[in-house]
């Protein structure tokens, strides 16, 4: 009789083990329906924005206007040392996307901090919002290039403005973050055919962090790089600066 009981045990034991195991495995192959539609379109405009605004001011030639009376007049050069800023930029562009970002844990609009935990492709939560890396590369790019423009124009050629470097290093990367910004915030409404309502891709206390933190850590870095590296190559006619 015992030997009967301890079969019978046995038997369920080993049932009740294996619903669990496939209630377990059910519950990870659960399918997380699509959260928030977001609009492509306005997400491929933030994106070539992110990609204009960030290589503006490193394909930007230092442009300034050198009084000797041999070489009087406006030059440009081409540092490959501005790099360097470009580099750490981009580190810290993806230290907010990755570390940052995961920290603060800010749902992108329609979404809950549990779904994006599960981060299902194409649920339109695959990742946290905020701060925005968007912005922060955009707005980061137009602090670099803006400081870069102003001591270029008052430190190295007393006062002249320069309408190329004003436009390659402030109104080019500006227009980028501005394009970018709207890319990020916009809201296009309920699609009529299916009824669902497109979100945007950050919300504005998301954007806000990106663009302030991002142009005052450009603002720093061109400030730095500027003040450092003459705009000049030194001697003879070089163009481009080693």
């Amino acid at each position: 009789m015992r030997f009967s009981h301890t079969i019978v045990a046995a038997s369920l034991t080993a049932i009740a083990a294996t619903l669990a195991f496939e209630q377990s495995a059910a519950a990870q192959n659960t399918v997380v329906p699509q959260i928030a539609a977001r609009d492509a379109g306005w997400g491929t405009v933030s994106d070539v924005a992110l990609v204009i605004g960030a290589l503006s001011p490193v394909l930007m030639p230092r442009i300034y206007y050198s009084d000797p009376t041999a070489t009087v007049g406006w030059k440009g050069r081409w540092h490959f040392s501005m790099l360097a800023p470009a580099a750490t930029m981009m580190g810290l562009t993806f230290l907010v996307d990755g570390p940052i970002k995961q920290a603060a844990k800010g749902p992108r609009p329609g979404c809950l901090q549990a779904n994006t935990d599960v981060g299902f492709p194409g649920s339109g939560c695959e990742s946290f919002g905020g701060p925005s890396t968007h912005m922060f590369a955009t707005y980061g790019s137009f602090g670099a290039g803006a400081t870069i423009f102003l001591v270029d124009t008052f430190k190295y050629s007393d006062g002249r403005f320069s309408v190329p470097s004003f436009i390659g290093n402030v109104a080019l990367p500006l227009t980028a973050a501005v394009f970018g910004t709207v890319g990020r915030a916009v809201e296009t409404g309920t699609d009529s055919a299916t009824g669902v309502t497109i979100r945007a891709y950050e919300d504005g206390g998301q954007i806000a962090a990106g663009a302030i933190s991002g142009v005052l850590t450009g603002a720093l870095l061109g400030l730095g790089y500027s003040m450092l590296q003459r705009p000049s190559c030194g001697y003879g006619d070089s163009i481009f600066c080693w």
